[in-house]
């Protein structure tokens, strides 16, 4: 039988690799964006597996970009209750008075 690779896969692992990367690097909660997509694709792509699964290849890269999806996930949660956080206290010493005595 001539096996197939997985269609969505790969987008699923680039996606969670993407959510993680940019999240870290430069865009915060946008990494969220990226984490949906990847999701999307990977709960996609393991219906497809699912319903002939000695069809298609490539069933790993499905499972490491939803697990990479799922940390992106936790990343971008963890970094939007950061920035909640210190706007929220600058915010607090702002109507504190702390910054007129500057």
């Amino acid at each position: 039988m001539n096996q197939q690779s997985l269609p969505g896969a790969s987008n699923a692992l680039t996606m969670g690799i993407l959510s993680v990367v940019l999240t870290l690097l430069c865009c915060g909660p946008f990494g969220i964006i990226f984490t949906i997509l990847g999701l999307n694709s990977a709960g996609k792509a393991e219906r497809l597996y699912n319903e002939n699964p000695g069809m298609y290849t490539g069933y790993e890269n499905v499972k490491t970009g939803r697990v990479l999806s799922y940390v992106g996930l936790a990343l971008s949660v963890c970094y939007l209750l950061f920035i909640i956080l210190y706007f929220g206290a600058i915010i607090a010493l702002i109507s504190a008075g702390e910054f007129n005595n500057l």
